[in-house]
C-alpha cells in the first residue's frame, strides 16, 4: 500500500517510520503515524478513570470507573488544611485504584505489554500512575499524551483510542 501524502511541484519530502515532512516555499507539513499495536489506554481526572488495552484499533478488553475527588473549597485556616488533605488522600486513592487496573490488564494481562501507550487527562495524575512500581514497563513505551480529553468513561476511552491512532498532521513554518 502506497501513502501519497500532498503533491507539491516544488515539495522536500523527508520520510521516517513514524513521521514524514513536507516542505515547500512558504512552510510545509509535519505527518506522525503512531502505529503501536497493541496499545494501551490510560485516562486519568479527578473524579473518573478508564484503562484499555485495543489490538487493530478495536477496545478488547476496558474498565472505567469514577472516583470522588473534592474540589478546592474557600475556606481558611484549619479548614482549608483539612479539605487539602482529605483532596490529597482521595487523589491517592484514585491512583492507586487506577494503577491495580493498569496492572491488571496492561502490565499482567494475557496479551503481555502493549507496544504504545496513550496517556489522557490530568497529566500530574497520570505520572504518578506511571511513577508506581507496578507500572515500570510502561514508563519507556511511545506514547500520545491527550490532556485535552473529558472525565473519562468509556465513550471517552474510544475516542482516545480514535484520537492515538490517527495521523497528527503539523504544520511546519518557513525556516528563516
Amino acid at each position: 500500500m502506497s501513502h501519497r501524502l500532498l503533491e507539491h511541484p516544488e515539495a522536500a519530502v523527508e520520510a521516517g517510520d513514524t513521521v514524514t515532512t513536507v516542505r515547500w516555499d512558504g512552510g510545509g507539513a509535519r505527518c506522525e503515524w503512531f502505529r503501536a499495536d497493541p496499545l494501551g489506554l490510560v485516562l486519568i481526572r479527578r473524579g473518573g478513570y478508564a484503562v484499555g488495552l485495543a489490538r487493530g484499533g478495536v477496545l478488547q478488553t476496558s474498565k472505567a470507573g469514577r472516583r470522588h475527588v473534592q474540589g478546592r473549597t474557600a475556606a481558611g485556616g484549619w479548614s482549608q488544611q483539612r479539605f487539602a488533605r482529605r483532596r490529597e488522600n482521595q487523589a491517592d486513592a484514585l491512583v492507586e485504584a487506577v494503577v491495580g487496573h493498569v496492572e491488571r490488564i496492561l502490565v499482567k494481562g494475557e496479551g503481555g505489554i502493549p507496544d504504545g501507550l496513550v496517556l489522557g487527562g490530568d497529566r500530574a495524575l497520570a505520572a504518578a500512575v506511571l511513577a508506581d512500581p507496578r507500572c515500570r514497563a510502561l514508563r519507556d513505551l511511545p506514547r500520545r499524551e491527550l490532556p485535552d480529553l473529558p472525565d473519562p468513561d468509556a465513550r471517552v476511552l474510544a475516542e482516545a483510542l480514535r484520537r492515538g491512532r490517527s495521523v497528527w498532521i503539523v504544520p511546519v513554518p518557513q525556516p528563516s
